[in-house]
């Protein structure tokens, strides 16, 4: 009696739901190196279509071959081991491979294609040969080819809508991203091994370890700073790290913007948070009495208005939920009375809030990209219906040195909505729009700078003496078109290209 091996239906399940949560995965596993934008998704999933198309050619040819569960069963394994090595050099291959790409000159679309292209193609291709493989095992008449093709792809796809949810809401949320990827490996690897045999055991023994082990730092310190904790929050990839003098950055995805500051002595930050501080009194003659920020992240602005305004309330808004626990547990944000904390996405929290704001701050963008919703002309007319008479809007224009293309856009769309509007050029990466359906501008806000606190007053002068008109010449996105990733991916390689001559 020959050995028993797995049902082939069983098989093509478990590779289908590997398959896809690899796929999650390794998404997830590039945010922190090229950010988790559009572009990136669509280099990722074109990849991975790709590597499936190659591998259902390949899986046909080899099924021709080697019609038998064995050989098929040492491919899964292959591509078990390679699926398990894919967390452990992730970090130094991404790595290298982001300040390759920055030295070169190209953006994050070509980065992140390639980096996929190096982690998971091959596995992916391996996994890709097993349904046709599978399927030409199960065919036992022509008669029944295309009932016996369309069940077996059927359960495939079924087990890739498992890995795809079981990877989104369970493994990275509970796992982690590294761990995620070793567990698919895991199941490979018990798959293989029962069409293998009992000698192959060590093989999921040994992934099994591995899952064991500490998963270590997603991504090394730089610098002088320290990694004092990082997440795979469902949403994205949150690091903190620490400097030898007590300040704190909190970090996203691939770290190219810092979202929150922290200092032990000041919540004066030398950067674009101060603004808030300022830049509402280009319209506003006294301090807000509720303000919304959209894209609260660790609350650098929110500790600095509980110093300064401590009488102003403020919705802080924030999408990714687990950002507030780290803001209370490095970011110097106790319990506050004035503050209300809300885990959700910035544009539904508008339409759904019942509050009026005297100020309301745009800042809930990954750097270097946006989410096309926040850009658009319709965002801006439910930002002005959330207003009080004589609110303001500022938006936060993060943009590569140099380069105002994104400036221009967001200026000739918030101009469709609001009559008046003025900028504040605070840093050469950073401009503040202020936006009111009453008059803004330069000054007004020196006629309120004496009023202001005294730390605040020569921020005041300085932001006056940089403010001006808005700049002119962009083009109006609406929520039909709004091609947001495109013009910052132009404006980077753009920019890198002014770099290189």
């Amino acid at each position: 009696m020959g050995r028993r091996t797995p049902p082939l239906e069983l098989i093509v399940f478990v590779v289908g739901t590997a398959t896809l949560g690899a796929e999650i995965a390794a998404a997830r596993l590039m945010a922190p190196f090229f950010g988790a934008s559009t572009i990136v998704w669509a280099n990722t999933i074109a990849t991975v279509l790709v590597a499936l198309s190659i591998g259902y050619w390949f899986g046909g040819r080899m099924a021709d071959r080697y019609p038998s569960v064995r050989p098929l069963s040492g491919l899964i394994l292959v591509a078990a081991v390679l699926l398990a090595i894919v967390p452990l050099v992730a970090d130094p291959f991404l790595s290298i491979s982001v300040e390759a790409f920055d030295s070169v000159d190209v953006g994050a679309a070509a980065g992140s294609l390639f980096g996929v292209l190096a982690l998971v193609a091959l596995p992916v291709l391996l996994l890709g040969a097993v349904s046709p493989w599978a399927i030409r095992l199960k065919l036992t008449a022509v008669e029944d080819s295309g009932q016996t093709a369309g069940r077996m792809y059927a359960i495939s796809t079924v087990g890739s809508l498992l890995g795809t949810f079981a990877a989104t809401l369970l493994l990275i949320p509970l796992l982690g991203t590294q761990r995620t990827f070793l567990t698919f490996a895991l199941l490979l690897t018990l798959i293989a091994a029962w069409g293998l045999g009992a000698r192959y055991l060590l093989a999921p023994v040994a992934v099994a370890a591995l899952l064991a082990l500490p998963t270590g730092t997603v991504k090394a310190q730089d610098g002088e700073g320290r990694v004092v904790e990082e997440r795979d929050t469902e949403m994205q990839y949150a690091r903190v790290i620490e400097y030898p003098d007590g300040e704190r950055h909190m970090e996203l995805n691939e770290g190219q913007a810092i979202h929150s500051l922290y200092r032990p002595d000041s919540v004066l930050t030398d950067n674009v948070w101060d603004g808030y501080l300022i830049v509402p009194f280009a319209g506003l003659e006294r301090p807000p009495e509720r303000i919304a920020i959209l894209g609260f992240a660790g609350g650098t602005t929110a500790r600095a208005y509980a110093r300064y305004f401590p009488q102003t309330r403020i919705d802080g808004v924030e999408i990714d939920g687990e950002l507030f626990e780290l803001a209370k547990k490095w970011f110097g944000l106790a319990d506050r009375p004035q503050l209300e904390l809300h885990a959700e996405d910035a544009r539904p929290f508008l339409r759904a809030t019942e509050h009026r704001y005297d100020a309301i701050f745009v800042d809930a963008y990954r750097q270097p990209y946006i989410p096309f919703y926040l850009t658009s002309r319709e965002f801006f007319e439910l930002a002005r219906d959330r207003l009080r008479p004589g609110g303001v809007v500022i938006v936060n224009v993060g943009h590569p040195e140099g380069s105002d293309e994104l400036e221009k856009v967001l200026s000739a769309t918030v101009a469709e909505v609001f009559p008046h509007l003025a900028r504040d050029p605070l840093e050469d990466t950073n401009t503040l729009i202020v936006a009111s359906e009453a008059p803004v501008g330069a000054d007004r806000l020196r006629a309120v700078a004496p009023s202001l606190p005294e730390d605040l007053r020569p921020l005041a002068y300085r932001s006056a003496s940089r403010m001006g008109p808005p700049l002119q010449g962009g083009e109006v996105y609406t929520d039909d078109h709004a091609p947001v990733e495109w013009l910052i991916d132009e404006s980077i390689i753009s920019y890198a290209a002014g770099e290189a001559d």
